[in-house]
């Protein structure tokens, strides 16, 4: 990203007053602080950020700016309603369309192209996996315009991945640059007259105040914006668990090499496995994958030395070069990741107590790029006092249930990977008795999951 591009603070010279003080300048803290400052230019806003601007995920992800539920339409169902289900649906689709238009709006060199996402089905389990989804989808009334089945000369036409059986396409999805994006939106709260604090690091979080190593910001509304990183406040190591996703990047593809890849629309891509992965073509026209399989560490440890890991990069290598062979022509000299947050039960929450003046948002497990921006505008709405559709919707004061304590977190978190390795595995293996490990491993991972 070129320097010219990037938006830094300053830290925070001493003891301030303000309106809003927002801890966390990721995507979580700086959409609402744009939110709130579309809303009223005279709010005075802080953000306080240990590092520097997109530090944590919202910088470092996929660049897959989706409408993806991380607990699934069908368990949001069976919690909150039918209705209810579907209308949280709907509002992850038009973030979709909202990020872009602010994009546009704002003129954000964040790399936005609107190509939709593939996901590919390589073996029968797979495919039944996709068969489903597409059920359950038009059982809540979602047609082709959502979701619709890819046939094989569509496919073929959109994405070369090897050995795809079938495929689902939804348009609700978009390939960004996420540091781009983050700066782009950092860049547009201070043209708002919003004063980002980096290098402040943090140390106390109170009603009214929060306490930094350079000063204390005395403010009425206090938002935490820490997502993953909430694990490093105090007290608040079983609140979200952070869980390491990792990535890898090519050198550039030259055109005959993307006539056998395809995603000219810049597709987002993954399959149906249980080990997620994901990926997506970038501007400059390489490929950038990621996926997870990195260890959870005990006590919800993060540490600079966990962004990258030789077997996870080798996983990640090996699988681009499977799905498309043709990478194997290409060195893929990059490597990087992150921690995301994970709520228990897998739904994010936007809370805002008046009684305190406290706010927070968090637990995206991996969807932030959009759901970060339904989060702002959610807790605009929440401290402005504004009654809108965000706020009658459950993640609105949602409160999750902690995690387990140690050493259960640990063991039921690094089970629930293996067992996702494990299915996988069973699932492309044709060996005897194969598809019964495979239905032994998901029911461990459900089991864990819970989902």
């Amino acid at each position: 990203m070129p320097a010219d591009a990037r938006v830094d603070g300053v830290p925070l010279p001493g003891d301030v007053d303000v309106d809003v003080a927002i801890v966390g300048a990721g995507l979580t803290g700086l959409w609402t602080a744009y939110y709130l400052a579309s809303a009223d230019r005279g709010l005075r806003i802080a953000v306080l950020e240990r590092e520097r601007v997109g530090f944590g995920a919202s910088g470092r992800n996929g660049g897959w700016c989706s409408g993806l539920l991380a607990a699934g339409i069908g368990r949001l169902a069976s919690r909150h309603g039918r209705t209810t289900a579907i209308a949280m649906q709907r509002q992850l689709f038009g973030a979709v369309d909202e990020v872009g238009r602010v994009v546009e709006a704002e003129r954000l060199d964040a790399q936005y192209a609107k190509g939709g996402t593939i996901t590919a089905a390589r073996t029968a389990a797979q495919q039944q996996r996709l068969v489903d989804d597409l059920a359950e989808a038009r059982s809540f009334g979602f047609g082709n315009d959502d979701l619709r089945w890819l046939e094989p000369d569509e496919l073929l036409e959109r994405c070369r991945m090897a050995g795809s059986r079938a495929a689902l396409f939804t348009p609700h999805c978009a390939a960004v640059h996420p540091m781009r994006l983050v700066h782009g939106v950092a860049a547009a709260v201070c043209h708002r007259g919003v004063v980002l604090h980096d290098q402040t690091p943090v140390v106390e979080i109170a009603p009214g105040a929060v306490v930094t190593e350079r000063g204390r910001v005395r403010a009425e509304v206090v938002v935490v914006a820490t997502e993953a990183y909430t694990a490093m406040l105090p007290g608040r190591r079983r609140d979200l668990v952070p869980l390491y996703s990792l990535m890898v990047g090519t050198e550039p593809l030259d055109a005959d090499q993307w006539e056998q890849v395809g995603l000219a629309a810049r597709e987002t891509f993954h399959d149906a496995r249980h080990l997620i992965i994901y990926g997506q073509r970038t501007t400059d026209g390489r490929l950038a994958f990621g996926g997870r399989g990195a260890p959870y560490h005990f006590g919800s440890r993060i540490e600079p030395g966990f962004d990258t890991d030789e077997r996870v990069r080798s996983m990640l290598v090996a699988a681009l070069r499977e799905l498309f062979p043709v990478v194997g022509e290409v060195d893929v000299p990059f490597h990087w990741g992150g921690p995301l947050g994970v709520p228990r039960d897998w739904e994010w929450s936007a809370r805002f107590d008046r009684t305190t003046g406290l706010a927070s948002a968090g637990g995206y497990v991996g969807d932030g790029v959009s759901t970060t921006n339904v989060a702002g505008r959610t807790l605009a709405d929440l401290i402005n006092g504004v009654r809108s559709e965000l706020t009658e919707l459950p993640w609105a004061d949602h409160r999750t249930p902690r995690w387990e304590p140690e050493p259960l977190r640990w063991v039921g978190i690094n089970l629930s990977r293996r067992a996702a390795s494990g299915a996988d595995r069973a699932e492309h293996s044709t060996r005897p008795l194969s598809a019964a490990r495979s239905k032994a491993w998901s029911r461990v991972l459900s089991l864990v999951t819970g989902r």
